[in-house]
């Protein structure tokens, strides 16, 4: 089990913030990359476990990863 670092922000933020608004679900700060420290066997399922817990249809989107 590794540890591996996941850079993630949330575009429809980034994007309401561009327009001078406010996202009604997540806060303003997901405008920003996160790191996230996520356990998993192998980079894949990091990639997994991220994509379950931000998904890609909420407007997350991964930036990179890598082993802590």
């Amino acid at each position: 089990m590794f540890t591996f670092e996941v850079v993630i922000y949330n575009e429809q933020v980034r994007d309401k913030l561009r327009e001078g608004l406010h996202h009604r679900t997540f806060k303003d700060d997901w405008g920003d990359s996160h790191y996230i420290e996520i356990r998993a066997d192998d980079e894949d399922g990091a990639l997994h476990k991220a994509r379950d817990k931000y998904p890609p249809e909420d407007g997350f989107v991964i930036e990179g990863i890598s082993v802590v």
